[in-house]
């Protein structure tokens, strides 16, 4: 998965497809989805998604929320069905596995099992995740509290993509500022989990 290019990957790389004209890609999420898992995307690319979106079903649907909320520009209203067609952070996270499977049945062979090296997870990297969490000022309480969460029951990777994606949206909309040193742990952070260049930078113009 990591394999394919430099950027992002799995729900954080579809959360940031969720900005603020999402819908020019399609009337409602799942099929704004569709339009961005296109026929010619690599498969892991989509056992990405599938994998991310099937962890975070280990979280309340609550928590999801929170968490699909802090890392997209789609509003507090993305959840309350209309338009989107979302009533729920479990529903949703079902769907992106669905679309994902549907997928892979057409593309893939509906192989979606492919192999995940353990150290992905970063599992020896939980504490470390947790306290770059805690370390940063500017996100709401409840959104610390789910990315705690899911760095507990999902994993440390998940968890740490998905606090980079927020540090994104609140840090820019609230004009926060990071110090180098800080960016320098998350890059080292970025390095250990073996991501491309292009995932701990998306916060480089945060440094002050």
């Amino acid at each position: 998965m990591r394999g394919i290019d430099e950027s992002d990957f799995g729900v954080t790389w579809l959360m940031s497809m969720f900005h603020a004209d999402w819908t020019h890609h399609g009337p409602t999420a799942a099929e704004a989805v569709g339009y961005h898992l296109w026929d010619e995307l690599d498969p892991e690319s989509v056992v990405a998604v599938r994998r991310d979106a099937a962890l975070l079903l280990c979280l309340p649907s609550e928590t999801i929320e929170v968490l699909w909320l802090a890392g997209t520009e789609a509003g507090p209203s993305f959840f309350s069905g209309g338009r989107t067609g979302v009533t729920s952070g479990t529903l949703w996270m079902e769907t992106l596995t669905g679309l994902c499977d549907t997928w892979l049945s057409r593309h893939a062979g509906g192989d979606a099992a492919a192999a995940v090296p353990a150290e992905w997870d970063g599992t020896e990297l939980a504490e470390t995740v947790i306290a770059e969490i805690g370390a940063v000022d500017f996100l709401p309480d409840e959104v610390v509290r789910a990315l705690i969460e899911c760095a507990r029951r999902c994993t440390a990777d998940l968890a740490f993509r998905i606090l980079l994606r927020a540090m994104q949206q609140i840090g820019t909309a609230s004009g926060a500022a990071l110090s180098t040193e800080h960016y320098a742990r998350l890059a080292a952070l970025g390095s250990a989990l073996q991501y491309g260049e292009f995932v701990v930078s998306e916060v480089r113009h945060l440094v002050a």
